[in-house]
C-alpha cells in the first residue's frame, strides 16, 4: 500500500419512508449497556446533576423543545447514547421541521458507528436548514472563555461530512466539508478542524497538490480555544511539528489524544507507512474513555479494513 486514494461508496440518494420509521420509533436505549460510562468522580457527579436539572425545567415547561434537546445533550455527555437518540427522536415526532434534533441524532449515530442511518439524519437536517438564517448553538460544556464558537449550519455539515468520510464516500465529504467551511471562518478553532477534515479527504483522493494548498492560511500562531490536536495536525502537514510532538503534546485528553493519534496514522497510512499507522490506530483504540471520541471511531473504522484488505500492509 503505496497511498491513500482509493475508490469510496456512492451514497444512496435518501431513504425510504418505511426505513425513516423504523428509525424513529426503534428503542436505542439498549445500545448503551454494553458502552463504558465517564470515569467516576466530580465530573460525572456535575454532568448527572446537570441532566437532573434539564429534567425539572423539561417538565416545568413540557411544550419547549429548547427543554427537550437539553435533555438529550445531557444524557449524550453522560455517555447514555441511546436514551439520547430516544429524545431526539420523541422531538422530530414532536416539531419534525426543528433541524435540532435531527443534528444531534445524526451526532450520536456517529458516536455509536451508526453511519448510515446518521447520514439519513444530517441529510434531514440539511434539508431543513436550507435557506434560512444561521443560529448560535449554545454549549453544553463550555471552553475556558465561555465563548460558544459553533453554529447549527456548521455543525450539520461537519458531522455530515465527518459520517460520508467515516463510510469512505470521499467525494460526497468532500462536498460536505466544503460546505461546512462556508460556516468555519469566525473563529480558529472551526478554521483547523474543517482543514484537517478536508486535507485527509483530499489526501484519500490523491488530490495532494489541492490537500497543500489548503493549509495556507494555517500558523503556528492562532486564538484557538479547543482544538489544539487538530491545530498540532496541521502544522504536522505542513512540516512544522513532528508526529512524536503532535502525540505527545495532545495526551492532556482523551478525545485530544484520540484526534492527535488518528490524525497521525492517518498521515502515516497516506504516506506508505501502513505499519506506523497500524501502531497508531491501535493506541487510539485502546483509550476506553475515548470510544465515543470521532479520532477513536475513525481508527477502529481503519483498522477492521486494513485487517481485511491489507493484514500485512507497509512498509
Amino acid at each position: 500500500m503505496t497511498g491513500c486514494a482509493a475508490a469510496g461508496p456512492t451514497q444512496a440518494a435518501g431513504a425510504s419512508p418505511r426505513v425513516e420509521s423504523w428509525v424513529s420509533n426503534a428503542d436505542w436505549s439498549h445500545l448503551d449497556r454494553t458502552r463504558p460510562e465517564p470515569a467516576p468522580g466530580p465530573g460525572r457527579e456535575r454532568m448527572i446533576k446537570q441532566l437532573d436539572d434539564a429534567r425539572a425545567e423539561l417538565a416545568a415547561d413540557p411544550d419547549n423543545p429548547d427543554k427537550l434537546i437539553w435533555v438529550g445533550r445531557r444524557l449524550g455527555y453522560l455517555l447514555r447514547i441511546g436514551e439520547a437518540i430516544n429524545v431526539f427522536m420523541e422531538g422530530q415526532k414532536r416539531w419534525p421541521a426543528d433541524a435540532r434534533f435531527y443534528r444531534h441524532a445524526g451526532h450520536r449515530f456517529i458516536s455509536l458507528g451508526l453511519f448510515d442511518f446518521a447520514i439519513l439524519e444530517l441529510e434531514r437536517a440539511a434539508e431543513l436548514i436550507r435557506g434560512k438564517p444561521d443560529e448560535i448553538e449554545p454549549d453544553g460544556q463550555p471552553n475556558a472563555e465561555n465563548i460558544p464558537l459553533t453554529t447549527l449550519g456548521f455543525n450539520v455539515w461537519y458531522h455530515l461530512a465527518l459520517a460520508r468520510y467515516l463510510k469512505r464516500d470521499w467525494e460526497g465529504a468532500l462536498t460536505a466539508w466544503r460546505e461546512t467551511m462556508k460556516y468555519s471562518l469566525a473563529h480558529d478553532d472551526n478554521l483547523c478542524a474543517t482543514t484537517h477534515w478536508t486535507y485527509m479527504t483530499l489526501r484519500r483522493l490523491g488530490r495532494d497538490d489541492e490537500a497543500k494548498a489548503l493549509l495556507e492560511p494555517i500558523r503556528a500562531q492562532m486564538r484557538i480555544l479547543e482544538n489544539h490536536a487538530y491545530h498540532r495536525l496541521l502544522l504536522m502537514y505542513k512540516g512544522e511539528m513532528t508526529p512524536e510532538e503532535v502525540v505527545r503534546l495532545s495526551a492532556s485528553s482523551p478525545t485530544e489524544a484520540a484526534s492527535a493519534g488518528y490524525g497521525v496514522g492517518n498521515w502515516y497510512l497516506c504516506n506508505g507507512h501502513a505499519t506506523q499507522a497500524v501502531e497508531q490506530f491501535e493506541r487510539v483504540v485502546r483509550m476506553e474513555q475515548a470510544w465515543p471520541a470521532f479520532g477513536c471511531i475513525a481508527a477502529r473504522e481503519e483498522l477492521r479494513r486494513l485487517r481485511v484488505i491489507a493484514p500485512n500492509a507497509g512498509r
